[in-house]
């Protein structure tokens, strides 16, 4: 099971390294018993990355967010490779169990998706463009400790997005989410609670930019992100009015943390 780019922290994960190496395993065992690769991609659409053609057996995606685009969906969507035999294998169990048990997705939010996926090219092309804008203001930010981002030079993955993650014309397009860390979760919630422009909100992949502080809404035993993290997941609103709007939360945040103290 693979992840890429992962929530929070936008790690990549080399795809065809990975599947070849499940393949080498595959053949040193004879096959004796079934590995299957699974990508969710969700936050790498498929106008940005194709799993199947770098040797997966299957691709998810939360149809909900970049598919659908505009926040109004509920729809997971799984496609099997055709290239691989675990790919069909697995189509045809999945297929049974839409038969025998009904599991799909209702004709308005398959229509609803639909919509999405006609516009879906140009809403990653500019949500993409705005992120990399975003990422490089972000890391020269006096208040900002760490941005993560595939797109930067500093990102440990980056040379693996470039490759991985290519869009028209075979230009490298690193997607529409990103996080940054502040010094303290205090920090945080400040800045969370000061942008005007930005929805604070926890969904993705949808037309408005929208932050969360990934702590706090995950169970203390599972918690994996930093406490000082903030996730942006960026929209189609002008890329100054997002970086203003940052700015005036940046500010706000410092008055609000020197009162504080």
């Amino acid at each position: 099971w693979i992840e890429t780019p992962s929530n929070p922290l936008c790690q990549v994960t080399d795809i065809q390294a990975v599947c070849d190496a499940v393949q080498e395993l595959r053949s040193q065992n004879n096959e004796t018993f079934r590995i299957l690769t699974v990508v969710d991609s969700t936050w790498a659409p498929p106008c940005i990355t194709l799993p199947l053609s770098l040797g997966a057996d299957a691709v998810l995606h939360s149809g909900t967010k970049y598919l659908g685009g505009h926040s109004d969906v509920l729809l997971g969507v799984v496609s099997c490779s055709p290239l691989t035999e675990n790919g069909h294998w697995l189509a045809e169990r999945l297929k049974a169990v839409q038969t025998s048990v009904g599991a799909v997705a209702s004709p308005l939010e398959c229509w609803l998706t639909l919509r999405g996926l006609r516009t879906l090219h140009l809403r990653v092309e500019r949500q993409c463009q705005t992120s990399m804008k975003l990422a490089e203001y972000l890391t020269g930010h006096k208040d900002v400790v760490k941005c993560h981002y595939p797109g930067l030079d500093s990102h440990p993955q980056h040379e693996v997005a470039k490759r991985q993650m290519i869009g028209p014309q075979n230009k490298s397009m690193y997607g529409g989410m990103l996080s940054f860390e502040v010094e303290s979760e205090s920090w945080a919630m400040a800045v969370a609670g000061a942008v005007r422009v930005i929805r604070r909100a926890t969904s993705l992949g949808g037309t408005e930019t929208l932050i969360e502080h990934r702590a706090s809404i995950e169970p203390p035993e599972r918690r994996t992100s930093p406490l000082g993290l903030l996730r942006l997941s960026v929209g189609l609103e002008d890329v100054e009015d997002l970086q203003h709007d940052l700015e005036i939360a940046f500010e706000v945040a410092s008055q609000v943390m020197m009162s504080n103290k």
